[in-house]
């Protein structure tokens, strides 16, 4: 059974760090690049950034670079969300997706997790 469980999600002041978790399982984790997507209140889900399955290659949103860094494990399964000097605009839940480097080509989500930047 395919699972992606997110955590690490929770209420932050402005400025504060989280570090958001993304645990795999029931697929071989190593042939999926993996990303950070976030869905804002009455915004369409967009990309936050994005990791190559053997983590070489990173791309991010330009309204996180220099403060979000993906990295992942790939002896763990795990994939991680830094996120450092948190606005009140990166307010959102924020999903985990896998994506299969090659054919046949399969995508996995999470169920999310909720980020909250507030005073």
């Amino acid at each position: 059974q395919v699972q992606l469980v997110e955590s690490g999600g929770g209420l932050v002041q402005p400025g504060g760090s989280l570090r958001l978790s993304c645990a795999a399982s029931g697929f071989t984790f190593r042939d999926y690049a993996m990303s950070w997507y976030r869905q804002g209140p009455g915004t369409e889900r967009e990309l936050v950034a994005r990791i190559s399955s053997g983590g070489g290659n990173t791309n991010y949103a330009d309204s996180v670079k220099g403060r979000f860094t993906i990295s992942r494990d790939n002896a763990q399964d795990r994939v991680y969300l830094q996120m450092n000097s948190l606005k009140r605009e990166d307010t959102a839940v924020y999903y985990c997706k896998a994506e299969r480097v090659r054919l046949p080509k399969t995508t996995y989500w999470g169920q999310g997790t909720q980020v909250t930047v507030s005073s």
